[in-house]
């Protein structure tokens, strides 16, 4: 984001406790600098943990904003994703630590997330763009990347994981702590399967799932770019591996006039789904 409101760390009020049972989030930014109106929008985990707390500001999709605006709580946990990069991937743990509230960046002709559509609108009605505030937790151990959660999902099997895994010396490979209930809940992932939406749901066993690879960590630099190897016991299981569909890639929808980058494409290995309203895509420390 441009000029995030960064603080200190800080305590829960009587009224903004974290709720009883906290959902799970995928939330991008761009690591790299991208000028926008003369400004660097970039905000990698560097200027996360710089700031500590952050507001996420410029979110210029409906979807998202949604996300944002009616399901997201205090407390709730988030997964944050280095986007639109050379390798994209979850590089740090973040919470909510306040609720949503307008999106003044919209409003401001000189910000880099201004939107002309909404600055028209009457002020007395319900803002267009809202914003949640998030905190700084955690970097990961090990950085889970995209291409590696595509490769080791791509396997029918837990015993075909021996090829994505580093060497081991007593014979076992690494990534054996990964049971199949864990590859199901990674490959069901929005990032996965609907990944342009920069504000995404996780489910409960792939937020398990991520953290366990953040913290063990042992797969090897092959496993960016190499496809998976079905085994033959799994081959005979599943059958032959049907062809994946394609779809048209859609436009951007509701971009706004913040000079919204969207080119993330699946062609390259590491590169990541096309992000629709990748708003905090962009930001830098003050």
């Amino acid at each position: 984001m441009f000029a995030p409101r960064c603080g200190v760390f800080r305590s829960f009020s009587a009224h903004s406790q974290p709720s009883a049972m906290a959902k799970y989030w995928l939330m991008k930014a761009e690591p790299d600098s991208r000028i926008v109106k003369g400004k660097d929008v970039k905000f990698s985990v560097d200027d996360f943990e710089a700031c500590g707390t952050t507001s996420w500001e410029g979110v210029r999709n409906h979807e998202a904003k949604n996300i944002m605006r009616d399901q997201m709580k205090i407390g709730d946990k988030v997964l944050f994703y280095h986007s639109n990069c050379k390798t994209p991937g979850i590089a740090a743990l973040a919470e909510v630590s306040k609720e949503a509230f307008p999106d003044y960046t919209a409003n401001d002709a000189t910000h880099p997330y201004y939107d002309p559509k909404s600055s028209s609108r009457d002020p007395k009605s319900e803002p267009t763009w809202w914003m949640v505030e998030l905190q700084f937790k955690s970097r990961l151990k090990h950085f889970v990347s995209l291409a590696m959660l595509r490769s080791i999902t791509s396997v029918t099997s837990v015993d075909d994981l021996a090829q994505f895994s580093a060497d081991s010396e007593d014979g076992q490979h690494q990534l054996s702590y990964l049971s199949p209930t864990d590859l199901k809940a990674l490959g069901d992932m929005p990032l996965l399967n609907r990944g342009r939406l920069s504000v995404q749901s996780v489910n409960e066993g792939a937020w398990i799932a991520i953290n366990k690879l953040a913290e063990k960590g042992g797969w090897s630099e092959q496993s960016k770019s190499k496809p998976a190897k079905v085994s033959a016991r799994s081959a005979k299981l599943t059958g032959p591996a049907k062809p994946k569909k394609t779809t048209k890639r859609e436009a951007p929808s509701d971009a706004g006039a913040k000079g919204e980058k969207d080119d993330e494409t699946c062609d390259k290995p590491d590169a990541d789904p096309p992000s629709t309203a990748l708003r905090r895509s962009k930001r830098r420390k003050p």
